[in-house]
């Protein structure tokens, strides 16, 4: 027994049991404690640019393995540097928590328990407002940790909290928007929406002057040269051009016979065939053609007659 027993001591005094570590079959080095090096490892990983509360799954590119052995004393254990090379070999999955206002993305925070605590307070605060908040939560996933712009619950609620006001702001105005839309006159079934500029009558329709062969057509609207002319209803513009004593003319067709033209604009920003809607600025006032003064001629014609204007508008 002692003979046995000698050359096993002197073989433990030589040598110590460690875990040889390979990766893709290449040596990277040696470890003392399997159990505990996987742990370092994880610890590392998770604190991987401080993502730590987000991560979601781990998965190795390339599993490493190891060999229980004997190696020299001498021989010197590389945990740190085996743990960040395992590191470089991992995908990591991380997940977030996205708190949405009206479907828009606002803020985001890590845990779902998080997400449901801000929803619930900003519900809570606002339970006694008529409006209706719309919050949602989603599951985000992600493998590029610098995407994940999490907050804390009280920065995440502040910010969510900012933007259901802005939300109820914008909504009211909404409604008042289409409440005035709704008020606007309709002309052969065509809802006259917008008003194309603001400005002072200079000159009414079917007054007569020396500088027209006819009765004025339209009505004058004067105001500065460069003013955003609006379409007064969706449609299809039929022509963009210069037509002699109109100057630069914008001719939009809403249908049912409705036509309205703009005239003497400095600029237009449309083109024959173009498609509009009501309220796109389709080009600037101006004096072209036949004209004292920046001015918008606009012409309201139904069934190719042109018809007062103030019947509709400027009122």
């Amino acid at each position: 027994m002692v003979g046995i027993a000698i050359p096993t001591l002197a073989l433990f005094i030589k040598f110590k049991p460690s875990y040889k570590v390979t990766i893709s079959g290449e040596e990277v080095g040696y470890i003392n404690n399997k159990q505990a090096f996987e742990e370092d490892v994880k610890t590392t990983i998770l604190n991987t640019n401080d993502k730590k509360g987000n991560i979601d799954t781990l998965q190795y590119n390339n599993e490493p393995n190891y060999e229980l052995g004997l190696v020299t004393r001498e021989e010197k254990t590389k945990e740190v540097q085996i743990a960040e090379e395992i590191k470089d070999n991992v995908d990591i999955t991380y997940k977030y928590y996205e708190i949405s206002v009206g479907n828009v993305p606002v803020d985001a925070v890590n845990t779902l328990q998080d997400a449901e605590n801000v929803v619930n307070q900003i519900k809570e605060e606002e339970k006694d407002k008529k409006e209706n908040i719309d919050l949602s939560i989603l599951e985000k996933y992600t493998t590029n940790a610098e995407e994940i712009k999490t907050n804390k619950i009280e920065t995440a609620k502040e910010n969510i909290t900012s933007k259901v006001a802005e939300k109820i702001v914008e909504e009211q105005k909404e409604k008042e928007e289409q409440e005035r839309i709704n008020a606007m006159p309709i002309v052969n079934g065509i809802r006259l929406a917008y008003v194309p500029v603001t400005g002072t009558i200079s000159s009414r329709f079917g007054v007569s002057s020396s500088i027209r062969k006819s009765t004025h057509t339209g009505l004058d609207i004067a105001c500065s040269i460069g003013t955003p002319i609006k379409v007064t209803s969706g449609g299809t513009v039929i022509s963009a051009q210069n037509e002699g004593s109109y100057g630069n003319l914008v001719k939009v067709s809403h249908g049912n016979g409705i036509e309205t033209w703009y005239a003497h604009t400095s600029k237009m920003y449309v083109k024959a065939g173009q498609q509009v809607k009501a309220g796109d600025v389709i080009a600037a006032v101006g004096s072209t053609g036949n004209s004292t003064g920046p001015h918008l001629h606009l012409e309201i014609r139904v069934n190719g007659v042109a018809t007062n204007p103030q019947k509709y508008l400027y009122k």
